[in-house]
């Protein structure tokens, strides 16, 4: 990693508190939890949805779930993007009135609700889509692997967190980390978006389930590997495979298994030099992955 490089800050106060309570023994314990609050977001005057967050960079958090439910295309003239942080709600405006807007409205007119329509929309979105076939080598795996496991987080003062980072062969570029690992891709997104990152050559590693909204927001973005340490979902894979996508799971030491996209698998890893998996180092719950 580099000083450039994005990375969580275990250290902001406003990301978590001290709680205190008793063990086991009843012997007196505090420690870190992390905070959670709620999100507003709007297109233009539009009110989308209230997210769930831990409050760090809410403007890339609505730009990118934007741009992943498909709310946004990415030749959509964004001309600002407005946080308030009292009345927790982050505006985010465009040069014209998008077609969602006027769908959902509708939409939330006739049945006051609009999941079905964002999820549609979201669907639609990867009809004819086509992943660059850029190859990605296994050794670079495991490096990533090792420095993301290493990287201070508030996963690591708190857990209860999940991380989401954008790698390029052996770089780490951004890493986000949210009570949700799809808010922690859409951050993501929206700070690609944002700074004018290529996605054809990255690789998007999340220490979630590979389940098909990961899949999903994942090629919507453009990237065609995602890798994790935890397992799949059975729609994830189905999604997956139809797009092409490279999908690696339950990544843990040596091993690991790529249900979607092998054929741009480079086998360069002289597995004699990788070492058991850390246990130390297990994100709680990995095991049953």
């Amino acid at each position: 990693m580099t000083m450039d490089t994005l990375l969580p800050n275990p250290k902001d106060p406003r990301l978590s508190r001290t709680v205190e309570g008793v063990d086991e023994n009843g012997q007196v314990k505090s420690i870190s939890v992390i905070e959670e609050r709620p999100l507003t977001i709007y297109l233009n005057s539009q009110e989308i949805v209230t997210a769930m967050t831990i409050g760090d960079h809410p403007e890339y958090l609505a730009l990118g779930f934007l741009l992943n439910q498909g709310m946004l295309r990415a030749s959509d003239q964004v001309t600002g993007i407005d946080f308030d942080e009292e009345l927790e709600v982050v505006v985010v405006r465009t040069a014209g009135v998008t077609d969602v807007e006027d769908k959902l409205e509708k939409k939330t007119r006739t049945s006051g609700c609009a999941v079905g329509t964002v999820f549609g929309d979201m669907m639609a979105g990867l009809e004819g889509l086509q992943l660059p076939d850029t190859p990605v080598h296994t050794s670079t795996f495991y490096d990533l692997s090792y420095q993301i496991n290493h990287t201070p987080s508030l996963y690591m003062e708190t857990g209860a967190i999940h991380g989401t980072a954008l790698c390029q062969g052996l770089e780490v570029l951004a890493y986000m980390e949210d009570v949700g690992r799809h808010n922690a891709v859409d951050k993501i997104a929206g700070w690609m978006h944002l700074n004018g990152i290529p996605a054809a050559d990255k690789v998007l590693y999340t220490t979630g389930r590979l389940t098909s909204e990961m899949v999903i927001k994942t090629s919507l973005m453009g990237i065609p590997t995602l890798i994790s340490r935890s397992g799949f979902t059975a729609w994830g894979v189905d999604i997956a495979q139809q797009v092409g996508l490279t999908l690696i799971g339950r990544m843990r030491g040596k091993k690991f298994t790529c249900l979607s996209g092998q054929h741009r698998l480079v086998f360069d890893q002289d597995l004699s030099q990788v070492p058991d998996d850390d246990k130390k180092m297990r994100r709680k719950g990995a095991s049953h992955d």
